[in-house]
């Protein structure tokens, strides 16, 4: 069952951080590569993570390329980052990418619809795609042939390899989180997600 909005917390944390004495040297050299790297640490999904050393070394390559080097505008990842959390229910990623999609011009409005689980009324035509091919990719595993034109003839071929990527990662580290029981870092001002459907 998943958490309400005023219960994130009830869940303890299945697989809290790691101390240096608890992790063997695989452990190691993987949390060094975390905080030498551009998260500058070992947070969120990598804490879970950790557990498996050569999958987090694997996953946070791909996770470095999508958040820092992905052929997307970053306004547009972002805006992709909170739909699938949304649909994963996954607090701590929507904690973290909130405040970064406000930054980068995605609106408040916006982000309240894709909060309480409904289609925004007020985005941008690039955002609209996005969340379009975004929820149907989710829904279906798949995109119908209008969804896949219209994405290409706006983001590319590249484009379209990398936003599918995009949620395929989201979503990995997502079910990774909740399935740790993994605590969001809160951010003052911005509302959890609630349970689905209110």
């Amino acid at each position: 069952m998943m958490e309400k909005e005023t219960d994130m917390h009830q869940h303890p944390d299945r697989m809290p951080p790691l101390g240096l004495a608890q992790m063997d040297a695989a452990q190691q050299a993987a949390a060094q590569i975390l905080i030498a790297g551009p998260r500058k640490g070992v947070k969120g999904p990598f804490i879970p993570l950790l557990r498996s050393p050569q999958l987090l070394d694997r996953l946070q390559r791909v996770g470095e390329y999508i958040r820092f080097d992905s052929s997307l505008p970053q306004r547009l990842s972002e805006f992709a980052m909170l739909v699938v959390s949304r649909a994963c229910t996954q607090q701590f990623e929507w904690f973290t990418h909130v405040p970064l999609a406000l930054k980068l011009g995605t609106s408040s409005e916006t982000i309240e619809a894709v909060r309480c689980g409904r289609r925004p009324a007020d985005m941008s035509a690039d955002e609209a795609l996005v969340y379009d091919f975004t929820q149907e990719l989710l829904m279906h595993r798949g995109v119908c042939d209008a969804t896949y034109a219209g994405t290409v003839a706006q983001l590319g071929e590249r484009g379209v390899v990398d936003l599918t990527g995009l949620i395929g990662y989201f979503l990995t580290v997502s079910l990774i989180l909740n399935v740790a029981h993994t605590p969001p870092e809160t951010v003052d001002g911005i509302a959890a997600l609630p349970a689905l459907p209110l």
